[in-house]
């Protein structure tokens, strides 16, 4: 379920598939608002459906923020912020390698998600859950 704070930032509780599908859908409409290419806009959406998919997967549930995002040199993109209280990653820099998978999926999500944006932080703790925070910038 969204709860737009402001015009400009979107905040989503994360506990079902719908959920999943309208951070997505949502996250593209503010990535094209905001000047976007639709392509980069797409990428933008990829990110928040991986991310937002996992939290359901490993979580069971979390949050995801969409904001415009500024940087200090005043270039402006988007930020997407994951965040959940789960059971963390224990072996971070395999999750970040393409093919690893602990679900059986193809384990693209985390490596694909960081080759989408140009800026991927990802903090996780075994037993206290996992934030991951990517920017795109505009081009």
């Amino acid at each position: 379920m969204a709860a737009q704070t402001r015009k400009d930032q979107l905040h989503f509780t994360i506990d079902n598939v719908a959920d999943v599908s309208n951070s997505r859908r949502a996250g593209m409409q503010l990535a094209l608002d905001m000047g976007f290419q639709h392509a980069d806009a797409t990428k933008v959406a990829v990110v928040i459906s991986e991310l937002a998919r996992n939290i359901l997967i490993y979580a069971k549930t979390g949050t995801v923020i969409v904001m415009e995002h500024r940087g200090l040199d005043g270039k402006r993109g988007i930020k997407v912020i994951a965040d959940d209280n789960g059971p963390g990653i224990a072996q971070l820099d395999k999750a970040l390698t393409d093919g690893w998978t602990t679900s059986g999926g193809l384990g693209l999500g985390l490596s694909g998600s960081k080759r989408l944006m140009d800026e991927f932080f990802i903090h996780s703790e075994v037993g206290r859950g996992t934030n991951v925070t990517a920017v795109k910038w505009l081009k």
